[in-house]
């Protein structure tokens, strides 16, 4: 990934986590906890495609595993948001911009729950049960409910920041100068625009050579 967007994922995961653990985690809602770390995924992803939202999955997770106070294995919440990521990339909008909100709006409950399940499954292979104890059932429900309440405040605000790296033109000068003309051939504006200047000084030219003519006539009349 360019630098501008790294910088950008860095800073909202890193942010995302701390509200996670310092206020959503403290909320004591009953059942799972609202996952905004989740909802940093699926924006990037969405935007930035399947590639770039396994890695920012990944790392996410693994910030998100090794953060206080973390009681689960390094690496668990690391490999669910990596398949994650790349699953919501994979989903991602012509162009990263939304043309309805059914598309997001469904990911977003099938992340939710696929995470719960992948983090569950990962869980039941090291040996740990602690879902079976708080009930798998009424953790799906939950979590689909808080992301999909979280989600409208957060993801488009996330995929609105996203696009600005995309879109960044001093990003997309500095990649050559081939492409830029490349892009003004294809559109033909430089073009039309180097005629019309060609044009309007030949006329010019010309003009002058007809008045010069004129003027020479009379002079030998």
């Amino acid at each position: 990934m360019h630098l501008n967007r790294t910088l950008l994922s860095l800073v909202l995961v890193v942010f995302a986590l701390v509200v996670q653990v310092s206020v959503l985690a403290r909320l004591q809602l009953p059942g799972a906890v609202p996952d905004l770390l989740l909802m940093v995924v699926l924006g990037l992803a969405f935007v930035y495609g399947h590639v770039a939202g396994a890695l920012i999955g990944f790392g996410a997770g693994l910030l998100a595993d090794l953060a206080p106070p973390a009681d689960h294995a390094a690496g668990r919440y690391a490999l669910v948001l990596c398949v994650i990521g790349y699953l919501a990339g994979l989903a991602r909008p012509e162009n990263g911009q939304l043309k309805s909100a059914f598309l997001p709006m469904a990911v977003v409950v099938a992340a939710a729950i696929g995470t719960t399940l992948l983090y569950a499954g990962v869980g039941a292979l090291v040996g740990d049960t602690a879902a079976r104890h708080v009930g798998l059932g009424s953790l799906l429900f939950t979590a689909a409910v808080y992301d999909l309440l979280l989600a409208p405040f957060t993801v488009p605000l996330i995929m609105a920041l996203a696009r600005r790296t995309v879109n960044d033109p001093v990003a997309e000068s500095s990649a050559g100068h081939g492409d830029v003309a490349a892009g003004w051939l294809a559109s033909g504006t430089g073009l039309r625009i180097g005629s019309q200047r060609g044009g309007l000084r030949v006329k010019a030219a010309r003009n002058r050579a007809a008045r010069a003519g004129r003027i020479k006539g009379v002079k030998r009349l």
